[in-house]
């Protein structure tokens, strides 16, 4: 079931994201519709604080960009088919040179800026099957990652910009806040909420 994706200014993208155990409900369900909703957006990582549920789960799926020719072969046969379920995250070391990429965001749609994140992550995490488990990913897969592990904690990959880029984009994250824009995909408003 493709559910509606959160829109920028509502509370719970703003949450710390609470560990979950194997009887969470519906998990299985859950799971299914964060990677058919993802899909169906065009996304390449959805974090749950995104369809409204505050906790440490995200799905990503770097198909997408293994048909980016500026990549390396290699790279491009490790982004093809990497799909994979992160319940419970904690980022044990993220190391290298800072490097920029042009990042964007389900919730924060029409909305791009270059955002500087370190090469190389070590997370602790477990899939479906709650086996914990310690990892070492590098290059974009690491940075699509690192952007939804910031989901569960509450932080959005605009809080990494500069003062004066926030600025810039002031008035597109209000009108996402209040609702006015267009996606091809469902979303869901804060202001929608309070009512107006």
């Amino acid at each position: 079931m493709i559910l509606p994706i959160v829109g920028y200014g509502d509370p719970v993208l703003r949450k710390v994201g609470e560990a979950i155990t194997p009887d969470y409900p519906n998990l299985k369900e859950t799971i299914a519709n964060m990677y058919e909703t993802m899909y169906n957006a065009y996304g390449v990582g959805l974090a749950a604080p995104q369809v409204g549920m505050p906790i440490r789960l995200f799905v990503i799926d770097t198909t997408p960009f293994s048909d980016d020719d500026d990549l390396p072969s290699e790279e491009q046969k490790d982004l093809k088919g990497f799909k994979k379920t992160f319940i419970n995250a904690k980022i044990v070391k993220e190391e290298g040179e800072e490097w920029s990429f042009n990042e964007g965001c389900l919730s924060i749609p029409d909305v791009r800026e270059d955002v500087y994140r370190k090469p190389t992550v070590t997370i602790e995490y477990c899939e479906e099957d709650f086996v914990m488990k310690t990892e070492v990913f590098d290059g974009l897969i690491a940075r699509v990652i690192q952007h939804e592990y910031d989901h569960i904690e509450g932080v959005l990959f605009t809080d990494k910009i500069s003062s004066l880029k926030k600025r810039l984009i002031q008035k597109k994250l209000k009108n996402i806040t209040e609702g006015k824009t267009f996606q091809e995909y469902r979303m869901k408003f804060a202001a929608a909420k309070k009512g107006r």
